[in-house]
């Protein structure tokens, strides 16, 4: 059974449980603001398995946050405990050339109320609160627009760039799947060479006024629009800015640069 109060403590909420828009709304934007997108475990040779259990102790128990399957299978669990019905969605997010990804490379949700919402807390820089799931709707926040349009047979989620043009985040169905459709590429991300995941460490977590990312060399600051960085000079430096910034403690491990540059 799903210990809700813990999870609203970890993510620092109080407000009421119904499900309405607006507690969808207030408990989307509390997740990103206090669990961070971040692929840590995955250089130091944690298995991540898809299970709800476990993503739940991981996020709550051990305070820590993770990647899409882990954030919004979490996520999912605590918004169905509340009394909302929501559906797991894979997404595909597109490849440097402009292609579409592999099926199941993305985890999101869709919540149904008086009409169909699209949430998702493990996307790292995106939508801070859900979207209508209404194609065409232009929707800002945050300084952004966003809306999902028809992509052929798929739906796209686009965002309009500081330049003024639409860009794909990422495209999904509707069709319903369960949490053992995504463990495949659960795996895949976390052994391939060819998955982002693999080749450098992020920790990042949504503020009030934009986001703090933890990367293998720097901790970038974004507020308002404006971007600061700071090199790391060692790896006594990486772990210091992840607890100072996060809250996490990696006992007894190293960052992957350090190893990196060990060998």
């Amino acid at each position: 059974m799903l210990n809700v109060p813990a999870y609203l403590d970890r993510i620092a909420y109080t407000g009421p449980l119904v499900p309405t828009v607006e507690v969808l709304r207030n408990l989307h934007r509390a997740h990103l603001l206090s669990v961070p997108f971040e692929n840590l475990d995955i250089a130091l040779g944690r298995e991540i398995v898809c299970d709800e259990s476990a993503f739940i102790r991981k996020i709550v128990e051990c305070r820590r946050g993770g990647f899409c399957y882990e954030l919004n299978g979490a996520f999912a669990s605590l918004l169905r405990a509340i009394g909302f019905e929501v559906t797991l969605l894979s997404a595909r997010a597109p490849r440097d050339d402009g292609s579409d990804g592999p099926e199941f490379d993305h985890l999101a949700l869709r919540v149904d109320l008086d009409e169909p919402w699209l949430a998702d807390v493990g996307f790292g820089d995106s939508f801070v609160e859900p979207l209508r799931l209404r194609s065409g709707a232009e929707q800002s926040q945050g300084g952004w627009t966003y809306r999902v349009v028809e992509c052929g047979s798929s739906l796209c989620l686009e965002r309009a760039e500081r330049d003024a043009v639409w860009k794909v985040q990422y495209s999904f169905t509707l069709t319903l799947r369960s949490l053992d459709d995504f463990a495949a590429m659960c795996h895949y991300h976390q052994t391939s060479p060819e998955s982002p995941f693999t080749r450098k460490d992020v920790c990042s977590v949504a503020t009030p006024d934009g986001r703090i990312t933890l990367t293998d060399r720097k901790v970038i600051f974004t507020r308002n629009g404006c971007r600061e960085e700071r090199l790391l000079a060692s790896d006594a430096e990486w772990q210091a800015a992840l607890k100072e910034q996060f809250g996490i403690v990696l006992s007894k491990s190293k960052s992957r640069r350090a190893l990196r540059e060990e060998h």
